[in-house]
């Protein structure tokens, strides 16, 4: 989760909410909050390495609805993943001398995806290791970062005076959302996780939790030592700036090789579950049966996604695929949960809570919507795009393989 999130996104989400961008995350913290419980009682209920997809089979059974759904989650995965490669080369670029060449952002940003292709094709256990490693690393750093930046804060620069408009930290939602929507990444995880039904949702729950604590504590930091204009002038390497005022070049470098760490972990964790997830849809038919084939140690939607990872991250600039990342996703969530109401007496969840989830998802979309709307009009046509191949792919492939339209089983 602390990937793309806090290192590309902190001043990206800075020029809408300005220094009031630790509420935004605490907003977009309780929206992520109520979608991991729904999905933690559904991950528990029913484990399995499709994750949503499989939540969204048992709730509305196997058809059109479900399929396009799960064409449109994997979009969203594939976006994610894209957003993350452009934020590793956004901090790669920065260690080389003034005047380079251009070329190398994306060569960079390619280049860590066809690594994380190759890792992920020796299997889990490689990734689960080096998971661990990477983990450690980023955590440890950025907590000295959050301590040493709040001990040395300047109140003036969080003042409420400088925040912006109310309705600018609410639409921020559509950029600091995506800082946490990988947490679904852990549904994917289940079938090699002992003993699912308990330890799923306290993952969940503990992930988010961890997660919003961290980056309300960096929002503290960066923005009591540094004013809103210098944060935004350096946007794509925003916390490494924030190091600066405390710890000097030694500081900016120290972030800068976290965040490198930290994208690249992100990029390996969730290429696990878009394999993971692709395995699922193949299975089901909603994706060609070359998504599911194996190959080493994975299976071919591995390769077929991290080569569309790598179109998405060379077409798009950082905000188009953060909004499109969180409205997709976020409407994804909101049928899920919907879903789950139909079902919830196999996963005795709060029907009071799993409705809460779907209704924050969907305001937290709209908002994310009006916002988008009003700043930039590809986006609207890129995530219509969207659910026009999503629907055609499944009509398609359902005349292809002939499949008959599966009820849910009460």
């Amino acid at each position: 989760m602390v990937g793309a999130g806090i290192f590309a996104l902190l001043g990206e989400a800075s020029a809408i909410a300005g220094s009031a961008v630790y509420i935004s995350f605490i907003i977009g913290g309780v929206v992520a909050l109520s979608s991991a419980y729904s999905l933690g009682k559904l991950g528990a209920a029913f484990p399995s390495s499709g994750g949503i997809i499989e939540y969204l089979s048992q709730s509305y059974g196997i058809g059109f609805f479900t399929g396009s759904m799960s064409i449109m989650l994997y979009f969203s995965a594939v976006v994610s993943v894209s957003l993350i490669a452009k934020a590793f080369g956004n901090y790669a670029v920065t260690f080389l001398p003034a005047g380079a060449s251009p070329l190398w952002h994306p060569f960079f940003s390619m280049g860590i995806v066809v690594l994380f292709v190759l890792i992920n094709l020796e299997g889990a256990r490689d990734v689960a290791i080096l998971e661990r490693l990477t983990v450690a690393v980023k955590f440890l750093v950025l907590c000295v970062i959050s301590i040493a930046g709040i001990v040395f804060l300047n109140p003036d620069l969080l003042s409420p005076d400088s925040y912006p408009p109310g309705q600018n930290i609410l639409f921020s939602l559509a950029v600091s959302y995506f800082a946490y929507e990988v947490f679904r990444v852990i549904t994917n995880t289940a079938e090699d996780m002992p003993d699912p039904s308990r330890t799923l949702p306290k993952a969940m729950m503990a992930a988010v939790l961890i997660v919003m604590l961290l980056y309300v504590a960096i929002s503290f930091a960066v923005f009591g030592n540094l004013p809103v204009e210098k944060v935004i002038a350096a946007k794509d390497f925003a916390l490494a700036q924030a190091a600066l005022p405390v710890f000097g070049s030694v500081g900016f470098t120290a972030v800068t090789i976290t965040a490198l760490i930290a994208t690249a972990s992100a990029i390996n964790a969730s290429l696990y579950a878009v394999t993971n997830v692709t395995y699922q849809l193949a299975k089901d038919g909603e994706l060609p049966q070359a998504f599911g084939v194996p190959i080493a140690h994975s299976r071919e939607g591995l390769v077929i996604s991290g080569i569309l990872i790598i179109i998405l991250s060379l077409l798009f600039d950082l905000t188009e695929v953060a909004a499109i990342g969180s409205i997709t996703v976020l409407f994804v969530h909101a049928v899920t949960h919907i879903g789950h109401l139909r079902i919830i007496k196999k996963t005795g969840a709060s029907p009071i809570l799993v409705l809460l989830a779907a209704v924050l998802c969907f305001a937290a979309m709209a908002l994310a919507l009006v916002y988008v709307s009003e700043k930039s009009s590809n986006v609207g046509l890129i995530l219509i795009g969207f659910l026009i191949v999503a629907a055609s792919t499944e009509i398609f492939l359902q005349k292809i393989y002939k499949r008959e339209v599966k009820p849910r089983i009460e």
